[in-house]
């Protein structure tokens, strides 16, 4: 039920990401809820592995938020770098 939860999270996040984002369209959503859920489930998998949380820890709860917005921003960093060089001068 936990990893459930943790996919909810990811993708609230995404979801919430893509209402802020000015265009809307149905790929565009799909990959931010995506990334989302990776985001969050990669986060809770790697804290609980390492010591940093148990899972029943209010931190068990809020890194995943984290991770998912890290997933989120560090992909529209990257995504942003490669489109403004394929556009050229």
């Amino acid at each position: 039920m936990d990893l459930v939860m943790t996919a909810l999270i990811g993708v609230a996040v995404g979801a919430v990401a893509e209402l802020i984002l000015a265009v809307h369209e149905l790929r565009e959503l799909i990959l931010t809820i995506l990334l989302g859920v990776a985001g969050a489930l990669v986060t809770r998998y790697v804290g609980v592995q390492l010591g940093w949380y148990d899972a029943d820890e209010p931190a068990a709860f809020l890194a995943p938020i984290i991770g998912a917005i890290a997933a989120l921003l560090s992909y529209g960093a990257l995504f942003r770098k490669w489109l403004r060089s394929r556009q050229g001068p």
